[in-house]
C-alpha cells in the first residue's frame, strides 16, 4: 500500500488518498468457508469482486475474514437487531450478519455503482429471496447526514437507530478518521447498557450497542496514524477496548514493513461511555 495522504474533500480521490495499483482482472469470485460447523446451515458464502478499483473493493482483506467469524462466533451483538457496515467493499461480514438473523443489514460503500451494484450481487447470491427484504444497500459517504441509512430501518422514526456498526479495514484512510465518527456518533443506538430481554429459559441480557474495527497495520510505519482513530474516539466519549488479534498471510507480501505486523488483524470494540 501506498503511503499518499490527501486532504478531506469530497470527491472520490480525496476520500481515498492511495493511487491505483496495476489492473486487476476482471470481477472474481471468492469463497468464504465457514469455520463454526452448524448442521442444517450455510457452510459457505461466495463474495463477487470487483475489477481493479482505487477504493480497494477488488480485495476481500484478512480484516473482513477474521470479522465474518467473529461475528458468526458472537450472534448475541446482532440477532434480532439493526446492524450497518461501513466500506463494506464485498459486504462479508454484514452478510455473516444477514444469514445469521440479524433484523436489518444496512451495506454501505462509497456511491459508486461499480460497488454498490457488487454488494447487490453478493446479496442475491447468498441471501434467499424471501430474506432479501431486510437487506438495504446504498452508495453513502462517511460524515454526511444519515437520514437514508435510518429511514430503511423498521420501527417507530424517532426510535430508529443501529445496534451495531461494523468498519473492517477502513482506519488506514487517515483523513477520514473525524468523518467515520461522525456518521458512528449519529446513527448508533444511545442505549447506554445492556439490556434484559425475555426469552425461552427466562431473561437474558443483550449486549450494549457497539461499534467493531477490525483492521491491519498493513503500512507498519504509519501504525500510529492508524491509530489515532481510537484516540479521536475517546475524546468523542467512547470506550475503546482490544477484544481479538488473529494472524493471517500478509495481504501485499512484497510492500516493506515488519511482516507479522502485517499479517496481524486486531479487532477493537467500541461502546459509548
Amino acid at each position: 500500500m501506498s503511503d499518499a495522504e490527501g486532504d478531506l474533500g469530497l470527491g472520490l480521490e480525496a476520500v481515498f488518498t492511495e493511487p491505483r495499483r496495476p489492473p486487476s482482472p476482471e470481477p472474481t469470485l471468492t469463497t468464504f468457508l465457514r469455520e463454526r460447523k452448524v448442521a442444517g446451515s450455510w457452510s459457505a458464502i461466495d463474495i463477487r469482486l470487483v475489477g481493479s478499483h482505487p477504493l480497494w473493493g477488488h480485495h476481500l482483506w484478512n480484516a473482513s475474514r477474521a470479522f465474518a467469524s467473529y461475528l458468526d462466533d458472537h450472534p448475541e451483538l446482532y440477532r434480532d437487531r439493526n446492524v450497518l457496515e461501513l466500506g463494506a467493499g464485498g459486504g462479508l461480514p454484514g452478510l455473516v450478519a444477514a444469514k445469521n438473523g440479524a433484523k436489518k443489514v444496512v451495506l454501505t460503500d462509497y456511491p459508486d455503482s461499480a460497488l454498490v451494484n457488487n454488494i447487490w450481487y453478493n446479496v442475491r447470491g447468498n441471501i434467499a429471496e424471501p430474506d432479501r427484504e431486510k437487506i438495504d444497500v446504498q452508495g453513502y459517504v462517511w460524515g454526511y447526514p444519515v437520514e437514508s441509512l435510518l429511514k430503511v430501518l423498521p420501527g417507530e422514526q424517532n426510535e430508529k437507530a443501529f445496534d451495531l456498526i461494523i468498519m473492517s479495514d477502513l482506519i488506514f484512510n487517515h483523513s477520514q478518521h473525524d468523518a467515520m465518527l461522525k456518521t458512528c456518533d449519529l446513527v448508533l443506538s444511545k442505549a447506554k447498557s445492556a439490556e434484559v430481554i425475555g426469552n425461552e429459559d427466562g431473561n437474558s441480557s443483550q449486549p450494549a450497542p457497539c461499534l467493531l474495527v477490525f483492521y491491519t497495520h498493513h503500512r507498519p510505519h504509519l501504525a500510529d496514524r492508524d491509530m489515532a482513530f481510537f484516540s479521536k474516539a475517546r475524546e468523542r466519549g467512547w470506550h475503546c477496548e482490544e477484544i481479538l488479534t488473529r494472524k493471517y498471510t500478509p495481504m501485499f507480501p512484497e510492500d516493506p514493513g515488519e511482516e507479522e505486523v502485517r499479517a496481524t488483524v486486531h479487532g477493537w470494540r467500541l461502546t459509548r461511555t
